[in-house]
């Protein structure tokens, strides 16, 4: 392993690149601690800390998790980047029932290009309407629940300048990533996600510590490290587990050339889905709680208090079944059985011992409902790991080794390891992976 990393650097190109990366993040990790005019850095370190001892330690987690904490900070980088997400999340469900876009997306490259740029569009929109949203919460002191004069004024030109900044700071937040995505090592987006994500690591788990008193902090530090590694260890096997579906090319003559008669296989990952499911049962979730922030004197708002908190059951169990409902969903629209038959129908592909056309197409619906099961239940599992430590280990709402940040580590971490390994081989490297 430290002889691969020693080749990557020695390759200049991939060194320059590797370096750029790094660079970037750095620029990232600065702009999620800069806070944006108008905030009172003293007040506002005083209701995190306090809000992070309460119920509320989870009531923005999810975006307050992919922005580094830097949404509680109210940072030039706020709001992290979770407005691209929801785009892209947005222009890809819309895909599928828009034709206007299904036509863009079977053009190549154009099309995916101007769908790039609808997500742009669609991206700084959305950084409005949160900066907007949050902006106003502080200014009527509702983002810490007891917790007041996290802004030094409240008056409309004030509001105006924030909401600004951190408009601003997601469209350059976008345009870092992208650049990674052209001149680094990666997927940009994923990867300064997985800077966010890790960057809260150190102080989690020293929270974990820290929430004992002598020789019990150090066993509960240790004792959340090795049940994180293997945690992790169980993710990364299921993430690389797949069914292949064997797919035999027939042999055909064009012209005097013989083509065709070829071996090769579908890979059909057990998780297909990836961590989409939580983020959308994450966001389906939050809603209500959104709504009880606004209308905190509503009976509605007080039921939602109490039986949609976090640690409820109730919580946990819709939290459960969204996440599954979900991963059959996404997988529903993101691959398409009747599409894939007919590709291989037209280029003289068949599955051995399955007829080509409509019983090829029922076969891969019924493989792919079969291994969605499994993988819709670990993706459930492993997002309850945080409100289980919660209740055995007394760690906060934002536990590490779980949920939504310990699937975008593992995921975004093989990626980017595959595609340096990939670079390596070229220059007849020994990768990462044996």
């Amino acid at each position: 392993m430290l002889s691969a990393f020693v080749n990557a650097f020695r390759s200049p190109d991939l060194r320059k690149k590797i370096l750029f990366t790094l660079f970037i993040l750095a620029v990232f990790r600065l702009g999620s601690v800069i806070p944006t005019p108008n905030v009172n850095l003293q007040q506002i370190e005083y209701c995190r800390t306090q809000a992070a001892s309460g119920s509320q330690a989870s009531l923005y987690s999810l975006i307050n998790l992919f922005s580094g904490g830097a949404l509680l900070q109210l940072s030039i980088f706020a709001l992290g980047i979770m407005p691209y997400i929801t785009a892209s999340i947005i222009l890809q469900l819309m895909t599928v029932v828009v034709p206007r876009l299904e036509s863009l997306k079977k053009e190549g490259g154009a099309g995916t290009q101007k769908i790039t740029q609808y997500t742009r569009y669609l991206t700084l929109v959305l950084a409005v309407l949160n900066a907007t949203a949050f902006v106003t919460l502080a200014a009527n002191d509702q983002l810490f629940t007891g917790c007041t004069g996290v802004l030094y004024s409240d008056n409309l030109f004030s509001i105006i300048v924030m909401i600004l900044t951190m408009t601003a700071g997601t469209g350059v937040i976008m345009w870092m990533g992208e650049l990674i995505t052209d001149r680094g090592v990666g997927n940009g987006m994923s990867v300064m996600i997985f800077t966010q994500i890790a960057a809260r690591f150190p102080s989690s788990l020293w929270g974990i510590k820290e929430s004992r008193e002598g020789a019990q902090g150090w066993i509960a530090f240790a004792a959340v490290l090795a049940v994180g590694l293997l945690i992790m260890a169980a993710v990364i096997y299921v993430e690389q587990a797949q069914r292949r579906i064997p797919v035999q090319y027939a042999k055909r003559m064009v012209g005097r050339r013989l083509f065709g008669g070829s071996t090769t296989y579908i890979p059909l990952k057990v998780n297909q889905s990836g961590v989409i499911p939580v983020i959308f049962a994450s966001s389906m979730l939050y809603l209500p709680v959104l709504y009880a922030q606004f209308q905190p004197d509503s009976p509605v708002a007080s039921w939602i208090s109490t039986n949609l908190a976090s640690t409820s059951v109730w919580h946990n169990a819709i939290f459960f079944v969204l996440i599954i409902f979900f991963a059959y969903f996404y997988v529903a629209i993101t691959f398409d059985p009747k599409e894939i038959s007919d590709n291989m129908k037209k280029y003289g592909g068949f599955i051995p011992g399955i007829r080509a056309g409509k019983a090829t197409e029922k076969y891969l619906a019924f493989v792919l409902s079969r291994l969605t099961a499994p993988g819709s239940l670990y993706l459930a599992i492993i997002a309850l790991i945080p409100q289980l430590a919660f209740v055995f280990l007394g760690a906060s709402q934002e536990f590490v080794f779980g949920g939504t940040s310990i699937l975008i580590i593992v995921g975004v971490g093989l990626d980017t390891v595959k595609q340096i390994e990939s670079q390596l081989q070229q220059r007849n490297y020994e990768g990462f992976l044996k």
